[in-house]
């Protein structure tokens, strides 16, 4: 989902701070293990996450829950020092802000306690996507976690040969995410939105 910004302009590990500092109020950034990653999102990219949110806040309204989808927000976890992710579409669940110690004054999650739901549109990097926030996401504890890749981008191991646009659907079970890769005109079956009803190939190509 990044490209990690020139290392001859990256001296050394950013901590959290510094990235804040520097980068924290530019929706173009995160960190990660103090390498600062440029999103560099196309249009195309924007038209999914976009799309992707539309239809999870008509499920949010549809449901009458207290959660809100993240517009600028980073999620800092505690646990995994020098990373600030800043996910493409992120529910977050109103009730559980009050045990979030920076919220009051700044845009910051640190615990997957209060996040419902995580997505993901990749573009360049794509180990981001499928390694890393795979893994962390799921240690968070993020129930269910989505990657949209509607260029077919990702490695062949994880999308298989040859390589076409992939929706792969996470859910946690026993601490790990079971995924499942939908194409075309299979149906979604959210475990937090279960009276969601789309195909993959509307999300990846924004329902055009």
């Amino acid at each position: 989902m990044a490209l990690a910004i020139d290392r001859l302009t990256q001296q050394k590990p950013f901590s959290v701070d510094e990235f804040l500092t520097q980068y924290g109020n530019d929706n173009r950034y995160e960190l990660i293990d103090g390498e600062i990653f440029d999103l560099e999102p196309t249009g195309q990219h924007e038209e999914v996450a976009a799309f992707i949110t539309t239809k999870i806040c008509a499920q949010i309204e549809g449901i009458g829950l207290p959660w809100f989808v993240l517009q600028r927000g980073l999620l800092c976890p505690s646990n995994a020092g020098m990373t600030a992710f800043r996910p493409n579409v992120a529910v977050v669940d109103q009730d559980a802000l009050i045990k979030e110690p920076f919220w009051s004054d700044q845009s910051i999650l640190t615990s997957g306690s209060s996040i419902e739901f995580v997505a993901e549109v990749v573009s360049s990097n794509w180990q981001n996507d499928y390694a890393r926030k795979v893994k962390d996401y799921a240690a968070l504890g993020i129930l269910e976690y989505w990657i949209a890749d509607y260029a077919g981008l990702g490695g062949t191991r994880h999308i298989g040969k040859p390589k076409q646009p992939t929706l792969s659907i996470g859910t946690l079970v026993d601490g790990e995410y079971e995924i499942q890769q939908l194409r075309g005109t299979e149906m979604i079956a959210s475990s937090t939105f279960p009276e969601l009803r789309l195909t993959a190939e509307q999300v990846l190509r924004a329902n055009r």
